[in-house]
């Protein structure tokens, strides 16, 4: 089965994950956890396996769950997850739109948040980013996926 019906999927679900945001941008202000939940923990532990479709799953779940500002942190890891998952299957376009898109979200959360390195993964993601842009679309093949980066705990 070509991996294009996953891809597209999985955009859906960021698709739609980015619309119940909107929705809720409009809600009450929630105490932040004071530790990473569970899901989350899971979606990282994913994550620096290289299995980002798994990835997105666990960080989905909590992403819908959390209704305060901390959950565009565990958004921003889901999409450079994806943006990852677009580079193993060869989509140059999915892979740079999601790694911009999720070291953007991730920002406003550096240097450091609920014990997850941001800005280490931030930096890090952001020169696979430059390095895919200096390839180009026809070269995708050529990354070195040892460069792909895994979510540091700082705790």
């Amino acid at each position: 089965m070509p991996a294009w019906p996953v891809a597209v999927a999985v955009d859906a679900a960021v698709g739609a994950a980015a619309a119940a945001d909107d929705e809720l941008a409009g809600g009450k202000s929630e105490k932040p956890p004071e530790e990473l939940p569970d899901l989350v923990l899971q979606g990282i532990e994913e994550f620096n396996r290289g299995e980002f479709f798994e990835c997105h799953e666990y960080l989905e779940e909590a992403w819908m769950q959390e209704t305060g500002r901390v959950r565009y942190l565990y958004q921003g890891i889901l999409q450079v997850g994806v943006g990852f998952y677009h580079l193993q299957n060869g989509n140059w376009r999915g892979a740079t739109g999601l790694l911009r898109n999720g070291t953007t979200r991730l920002k406003e959360f550096e240097p450091e948040t609920l014990g997850v390195d941001v800005t280490k993964l931030v930096r890090e993601s952001e020169r696979c980013l430059q390095e895919l842009q200096t390839l180009g679309r026809n070269r995708i093949d050529e990354f070195d996926a040892s460069k792909i980066p895994k979510v540091k705990r700082t705790v």
